[in-house]
């Protein structure tokens, strides 16, 4: 066993065109976020964090985590939305004595968005061509502790992000958490699935987070070549906080839009904030007709994660040996 820090790579694919349904508001281009993949790796063996989106996502991600030289034992899911696991059906045909695991609360809703996007080819008709056809949905851990080279990974069930069941990994030998979409770097926050109140939640997330005394703290979305630095927890607090003011001025898509881009410009991905503004000015124009807030479309058909508990850490449960093991065909 290695006693040793564990080491923390990370691969970024960066920002690229899709087919968005969307009606585009001026200016806005349609553009997948920059996306993060991680390889949490001792001197032999490594798990792998986050397998994204397309065929092309994952052959990148295989040849730069096999260009590490170590083991890949096990591909690890956030959370469930689809351009964090899709790509793992893909990664297994690389590293085909690996296993993809996530915890329940991720598998619930991968195996749910895997089943909407049967109806709705929601994915499908926005990345024709670069999906499988069955995707593989990450099998439950039943535990919250990873080896990896005799060293604990801890799976940190966070809860609200920009989805509610996210979850986390912290690497304590190397003061390091791989935070999915509970953290962005230098991107735009997605609030699709996001009300005032869940963001509220998801700032408690990322304060659990921050309890963990990061070093390196590595974004589910981040800018190509930006650092993972532990300032990226109180950029995204601050966003999410500036969204909401922003918002509750009332007004259009438009200045909501404009109002976050006066206040954070220089971040990427500027279409997830259009979506973002979209989705908040519905859930206003609901609650105005309705008397109440109501969920978008989307929202209103997706699992729930746990609720009404504290983020879960890693005590009072088995160990998983990250493990090479075959598949069964």
């Amino acid at each position: 066993m290695s006693t040793s820090p564990l080491s923390i790579d990370v691969y970024v694919s960066p920002m690229r065109p899709y087919n968005s349904p969307d009606q585009l508001g001026e200016g806005e281009v349609a553009t997948w976020a920059p996306s993060s993949s991680t390889v949490i790796s001792g001197p032999t063996e490594g798990i792998l964090i986050d397998a994204l989106l397309t065929f092309n996502n994952a052959d990148e991600i295989a040849a730069w985590a096999k260009g590490l030289g170590k083991t890949i034992t096990g591909i690890y899911i956030t959370h469930g939305h689809s351009d964090h696991w899709l790509g793992l059906a893909r990664l297994l045909e690389h590293f085909p004595e690996a296993r993809g695991y996530a915890a329940p609360e991720v598998v619930a809703r991968a195996a749910w968005e895997a089943e909407f996007n049967k109806t709705t080819k929601y994915w499908t008709s926005r990345f024709p061509g670069e999906l499988p056809e069955t995707p593989v949905v990450p099998e439950a851990l039943q535990t919250n502790e990873i080896l990896v080279d005799g060293q604990v990974v801890h799976v940190i069930h966070v809860g609200q992000g920009d989805v509610e069941g996210s979850t986390a990994f912290h690497v304590p030998s190397a003061e390091a958490v791989v935070a999915g979409d509970v953290v962005y770097n230098n991107v735009h926050m997605m609030m699709y699935e996001a009300d005032e109140a869940k963001r509220t939640a998801w700032i408690g997330s990322i304060d659990a987070i921050a309890a963990l005394n990061p070093k390196i703290v590595v974004a589910g979305h981040k800018s190509v070549g930006a650092s993972d630095l532990p300032e990226n927890l109180a950029a995204s607090q601050q966003y999410l906080r500036d969204f909401t003011t922003v918002a509750n001025r009332g007004g259009s898509v438009e200045e909501l839009v404009h109002g976050m881009l006066d206040l954070h410009g220089e971040r990427d991905q500027p279409h997830t904030l259009w979506i973002s503004a979209r989705a908040e000015v519905a859930r206003r124009a609901l609650t105005i007709s309705t008397g109440q807030s109501r969920p978008t479309s989307l929202e209103s058909q997706a699992p729930r994660g746990p609720s009404g508990t504290k983020p879960r850490g890693p005590s009072g449960t088995k160990t998983l040996r990250a493990q090479p093991r075959s598949r069964s065909s």
